[in-house]
């Protein structure tokens, strides 16, 4: 999906401290307006249709809010670019904030997505590693798409702490995952999000909504029908068809798992008359065997894909729901006027 699989890993300097446990997770992110800036405009300079831009966060905590009051990107290199570190890019960075009186201090990371696609394995593993170190760390997701159509789209995930101990065991087999009751569902919390702005930055918001044309309000009413939902049918249908094949592999897991107990059981069987024969005509019972060398039960395939798959899903059924509310609001809406007229 992306072409970045992982953000560099956290470096000890520059985080925030914290003092809490997982029980006490951030429960509301203030994002100062110019953070939001930066992100809509590191996507439209640097991102090029399904291509992702990653950055850093910073800010501080504030009792049980998380204040992101500054970012900077991660610069777009390819695999010719092997002299770079991108763990000394982000320590100069903050460093170079600090000379200059600007919160240095790591938070977390955002990224921005393609219709909706950034439940993957990736960012799994790159949000634990940075709540990991860091407690109160989040990741930030931007939807260029949806922003186009009129809407900000800017959403703040956490790990739950279930999925936090299911990754530091690394127990992804089917038993671990049922052991610990996590679904799909249970993987990501999201987290409130309130943008603040200065006094200054309001007044001229509202001058800028107060001079602009009447032409561009009214866009948001056309009822034209737009690729958005044809594309993430399209791409709810390989997820589907990606779930079918996790599925069709657990069953074949299932199948060979039951004829192998079944061989066992009737070896055991066997061997068990044989010994009574033995010792009927006075002969020493069989030696003993290690059964778990004879019958090595098949690897279980790893279930997390397939949670990562479901809540992906999950994630373009919601996309499809808010898509086709709106304009079905705008139909019944026509739909009405018509009639009135």
């Amino acid at each position: 999906m992306a072409s970045r699989k992982e953000p560099a890993s956290v470096s000890s300097a520059g985080m925030a401290s914290t003092g809490g446990t997982l029980d006490s997770p951030v429960k509301q992110i203030q994002i100062e307006g110019l953070v939001v800036l930066k992100i809509i405009k590191h996507y439209q300079e640097e991102g090029q249709g399904s291509e992702v831009v990653q950055g850093v966060l910073l800010g501080l905590v504030v009792d049980d809010r998380l204040e992101i009051t500054n970012c900077f990107p991660f610069p777009q290199h390819t695999e010719d670019d092997a002299d770079f570190d991108e763990v000394q890019y982000q320590m100069e960075m903050m460093r170079s904030l600090r000379h200059v009186n600007i919160d240095h201090l790591h938070v977390g990371w955002y990224q921005s997505t393609y219709y909706g696609s950034f439940v993957s394995r990736a960012l799994l593993d790159s949000q634990f590693s940075y709540q990991h170190a860091i407690e109160e760390s989040v990741v930030l997701i931007y939807d260029p798409i949806k922003t186009a159509q009129g809407s900000l789209s800017l959403k703040a995930y956490r790990l739950t702490p279930k999925l936090m101990e299911i990754c530091k065991e690394k127990d992804f087999t089917p038993e671990g995952l049922k052991k610990a009751n996590i679904g799909f569902e249970h993987m990501f919390e999201e987290v409130p999000i309130i943008i603040k702005n200065s006094h200054l930055i309001s007044v001229l918001m509202w001058e800028l909504e107060d001079k602009s044309t009447v032409a561009d309000k009214h866009e948001l009413l056309n009822l034209s029908s737009s690729n958005h939902l044809e594309k993430s049918l399209q791409l709810l249908m390989d997820r589907v068809d990606d779930m079918s094949q996790d599925i069709v592999k657990y069953n074949n897991y299932s199948r060979n798992l039951s004829k192998q107990q079944q061989q066992k059981h009737q070896y055991l069987q066997r061997r068990q008359q044989e010994n009574a024969q033995r010792q009927s005509r006075g002969e020493p019972p069989l030696p003993e065997e290690d059964i778990s060398k004879m019958f090595k039960p098949p690897q279980a395939p790893p279930r997390m894909d397939t949670l990562l798959i479901a809540g992906q899903i999950n994630n373009y059924c919601q996309n499809v729901k808010e898509f086709t509310s709106q304009n079905l609001g705008k139909l019944f809406m026509a739909e009405a006027l018509q009639g009135h007229n």
